[in-house]
Parts: C-alpha cells; structure tokens; sequence
C-alpha cells in the first residue's frame, strides 16, 4: 500500500520473503506442487451448480491446465482437477510471500482514470440473427444427428430403487456425430424448467422434467467460449469461431434467450496484437453486460442490444478476465519491458463505463489463476506449477488473509480443466464461501481400492482451518455452494453406492443429505467422474464437459447428461 513500510525482510533457502510489521505468516498455505484440477447459483437463471464467485453462489470449475485430450473411458475419480498443499516449510515461505509482498509490493490505490481513452479499433457493430440454415455448421459431414432420451435406462434403474433414494429422472445420450477431436460442451444453463447446453455448432434447450427437447439453434461455426451464468431474465452470449475451420479464431458472438432458444443479435470483435490473437477467451456477465476477455485486453457489449461499451483501457495493465456476478471484479495483467504479462492485479471495475474503482497489486511473478468467491473475496494464485496460495481480499480490495493449508494435500476442478478452449476464471467445483467461512476439498487418495476425502472449513479472519468433514468410505466430497445458510456439496458415487447432493452446516458435523441418488444407477454415475453438477428445485444434474469416443458409435451412444429428482 502507497506508504507502507516494509517491514523485515529474511530469507528462507533461495526465497526472499517480505513481511509487513507486526505479521506474522499463516503456518502452512497453499504452494505445494499441483496437478490440473465461483457462476451465481440458487436462483434462476443458473448455472452449473458450484458457487458462483459471490458468496451467494459461487464459481464453478479450475484453470489453465493443460488442455483435455478426448477420453475414450471415464478417467479414475478426482481428475482432471488442479490440486496441491499449503502446507511444511515451502508452505510458509509462499504464505510470508503472500501476507507480505502482496501488499508491500502494491496494495490497494484508486483510479482516477475514467477508463475511456485509448481504445483501439471498436468490436464491429451485429444485426439481429436468425437460426442459420440446417446445413450450415456440417463441417466434414460431421455434426449430424442429435441428443436422444435412454428412457430404458432410467427404467431398469429405477426399478433397482430403495427407499429414500431419488429417481433417475432422465438420462441423455449424445446422439451427435462429432468432429475427429470431440467437442467441448458448454453449460448447463437453467432457467425455469429449461436446461440448457451448448456443444459443437448447436445450443439446445431441454426440460428439467423429462429431459425432451424443447428448443434447438443451429449456429453457423463452432461454440468457442461462454459465461458461467446468464444474465438474470435468462439471455447469454456465447463465443463462436469466424469462419468454421478447425482454428478458425474465436471472435464472434451470438446473443441466445435461454427460454425461448430464439437468437439474437450477432457481432464480431477484433483481436489485434500477437498475444491477443493466441489468448483464450474469458467471458463473463455482470447485470447487462457482457465481457470478452483475453491477455491484452476485454471488449464489454450490452446483452440486451449488443452496443460496444468499451474496449481498451488506458495505460498498460488490461483486465483480461472478469467473473460473472454482481460485482465487476477481474484480473489483469500489465504489459512490460519483459513482455509476459507476468504483473498481474485484481481490480474492481464499473462494467457498464470500464471504469477502475480499486486495483490490488499482485506481487511479481504470481498470476491470478481463480476467484473462488467475489463476496466475500476469494482469490487462487499461482506462481508456476508449484506454488499456489488462495488470498482473502476485503471489500474495497485489501488485504484480509490468506489460508493456511496445514498439511492436507487440496484439489478443485475448474473449467480451464475440462474444457479445450474457453478459459473463464470463476467456475470451479469443491469451494464455497459465506460470510465468515471458505469451504474445500482435500485431495482424493487411494483408502484400500477406492478413493476418499473431506471438505475443510477455513475462518476468512484468520486463514486459519476450523474443522475437516471426512466423506463417507470411498466416496468424495465436492462443495458447490451455499444455500440456506449451509454449504451444498456434492458426493460422488462409489460401487453399489449412488452420491447426491449432501450439506453441512457451517459448525461442521454430520453430512445431511438433501438429495440421495440410487445405488442401482452408481455405476452409471460413475461414469460421469469429472462433472458439470447443478442442483435446482430439488433436481441434480450431471453433464460432462466434454464429448468424444474412440469410434463414431461409441461417440455417439456417449451419455452425456444424466438428472436425479424426488
């Protein structure tokens, strides 16, 4: 902060720790090696079903990792996901970095700037759109067919059912013949009885209840990036490809109104500069805006008509991911002499005008990889792929805490993880925060043949762990949000015992369970062991986040989507 002093300063082996006067490090944090691993849930329209960075529902999945290579079988339980420890003496030396460097390094100012000047060429202006033709988006004969109901499945399922369990309400299988590599599949979006999924060159609507379909748009290239949620009376826009080669860039929008499936305005934007052009996208909505996010910079459009907001900010440091929610707050990263975009801040910033309300700087080298919550503030940073420290930021942006990982190993399973491209920083499943309280999974190891963890709960004064819930033997435990004042959290399935939606109440204690799956349909469940989870009006859905086989008819009988109700 402007001022500060700056404290002691010591070394620990090769790392030189700064440390403001008067703090001491969390022991333990998270900074450990680490393998791949919030969006508003709980009122409609919503999205995926983890928390949405927010507090009221928060992100959903983890990023960027290395991307997924298509899966001919389900991968074993807790991967991909990104994971890690905060913990020994590495884990204070990242915790000291923290506490220390990320304020004395930069701390909180405020902009005066009205974020206006500056701008480079403006995103060129769409006229409303129309579904295209039926045969366009066929690339190389592929792209035909569409999404069918197992009804016989969910049949001889439910016939297995117990007492107490819920219902296989539908099962959906692929039914899609898709390109070589498979495709990466967007959402769930749900708003009212509508689920929505985007995949390919096609953007369905399907009812919660049955899981028939109610609506589907043909888009004229492939799907490329999306938001986590939709704006609040259920519209989204999405990323698709100019022009419909394989790398073709992922510079163009389509508005789409969930309910209805009937599309909206289309528009291109411009990507200048090499390292816009090699950018994932981020894209993410706040109220009536929507923002396209890439290194270098994020162009905001108004959902409702389109209109270009802004697009370049003045100076040198550029918001290059927002999280979706109410609040405007994102992550930048400052173009230097090094030319790595390597300095990176946390700002909140006006979505409608692109005006800077308060900047947290970064100290060098860490790189903002998620927001975990955005009320309370919760934020994953990453320096390399061995350090990882989650930081508390307080409102007006400084400094809370920073947790103390002790010596579990953690893992969160974000949508960089699943998805190939579209890299948004604010969906990740196995966190969840209230007000005073940040909720995590532990890493899932091997007990006897099956894998387990538990979910630890952390006070956000402190930074410190409060208590640890262990999972039933050999089923995990992800927490997704927030709901009633207890953390929802998902349980996955074992053999011969299905998961369901379980929660816990912020004191800790016994797992309650809100949702109970089959035992007859766990190995089914199985199946989907890297999920998109949502949970809505007493319903559960697992989506996986992305498709593919290694034959056509092992990619085509896939089952992709699969719903739990009372």
């Amino acid at each position: 902060m402007p001022g500060a002093e700056a404290g002691t300063v010591r070394t620990k082996g090769d790392v030189l720790v700064t440390q403001p006067p008067g703090q001491q490090p969390p022991q333990g944090g998270f900074g450990a090696p680490y393998e791949p691993q919030p969006g508003q849930y709980g009122q409609p329209p919503q999205s995926y079903g983890q928390q949405a960075p927010g507090g009221y529902g928060g992100p959903g999945y983890g990023y960027p990792q290395p991307q997924p290579q298509p899966q001919p079988h389900p991968q074993p339980p807790g991967g991909p996901g990104r994971g890690g420890r905060f913990k020994g003496k590495p884990a204070v030396v990242v915790a000291a970095v923290l506490a220390g460097c990320l304020i004395v390094g930069g701390g909180v100012w405020f902009a005066t700037s009205k974020g206006d000047g500056d701008r480079e060429k403006k995103p060129v202006a769409g006229q409303p759109s129309s579904s295209p033709p039926a045969d366009e988006g066929k690339g190389e004969g592929k792209g035909k067919g569409k999404a069918v109901v197992d009804r016989d499945t969910a049949e001889k399922l439910n016939a297995g059912r117990k007492s107490g369990e819920a219902k296989v309400l539908w099962i959906q299988k692929n039914g899609v013949d898709l390109p070589r590599n498979g495709s990466d599949a967007y959402g769930p979006w749900i708003v009212g009885d509508i689920v929505v999924k985007a995949m390919y060159r096609t953007v369905s609507g399907y009812s919660a209840v049955d899981g028939t379909r109610k609506w589907s748009l043909r888009l004229p290239s492939d799907v490329c990036a999306a938001p986590t949620q939709p704006t609040a009376d259920g519209k989204i826009v999405i990323g698709i490809g100019r022009g419909t080669a394989s790398d073709a860039p992922c510079e163009s929008l389509q508005m789409i109104d969930l309910a209805s499936g009937k599309a909206g305005w289309r528009t291109s934007y411009e990507r200048p500069g090499l390292w816009d052009g090699l950018s994932d996208v981020a894209m993410a909505i706040n109220g009536d805006v929507l923002t396209v996010g890439r290194t270098s910079r994020t162009d905001a459009f108004r959902v409702s008509d389109g209109k270009a907001l802004w697009g370049k900010l003045p100076g040198n440091c550029q918001p290059f991911g927002f999280a979706s929610g109410p609040l405007g707050i994102a992550a930048a990263s400052c173009q230097t002499e090094a030319d790595d975009h390597k300095e990176q801040l946390v700002e909140r910033i006006d979505p409608v005008s692109g005006k800077v309300r308060w900047t947290y700087k970064v100290k060098k080298g860490w790189q903002v990889d998620q927001f975990y919550s955005l009320s309370p503030l919760v934020v994953s940073l990453r320096k390399g792929e061995k350090n990882w420290a989650i930081a508390v930021l307080n409102s007006d942006g400084t400094y809370r805490s920073q947790l103390a990982g002790g010596t579990d190993d953690y893992e969160t399973r974000c949508g960089s993880d699943l998805l190939t491209r579209g890299k948004n920083v604010d969906n990740c499943l196995g966190v969840a925060a209230d007000a005073n309280t940040f909720y995590m999974a532990t890493k899932p190891e091997y007990v006897g043949s099956d894998m387990t963890n538990a979910v630890v709960a952390f006070d956000l004064g402190t930074g410190k762990s409060k208590w640890k819930v262990a999972a039933p033997a050999g089923q995990t435990l992800m927490p997704m949000r927030m709901e009633g004042g207890k953390v929802l959290i998902y349980m996955g399935a074992t053999k011969g015992k299905g998961g369901g939606i379980m929660s816990l109440a912020p004191t800790g204690g016994t797992l309650q369970p809100a949702l109970r799956h089959p035992a007859s349909a766990a190995e089914v469940e199985r199946g989907f062991s890297t999920p998109r989870v949502a949970y809505v009006n007493g319903r559960s859905l697992l989506m996986h986040a992305f498709v593919s086989g290694v034959t056509d008819e092992e990619e085509i009988a896939m089952k992709t989507m699969i719903s739990f109700g009372g």
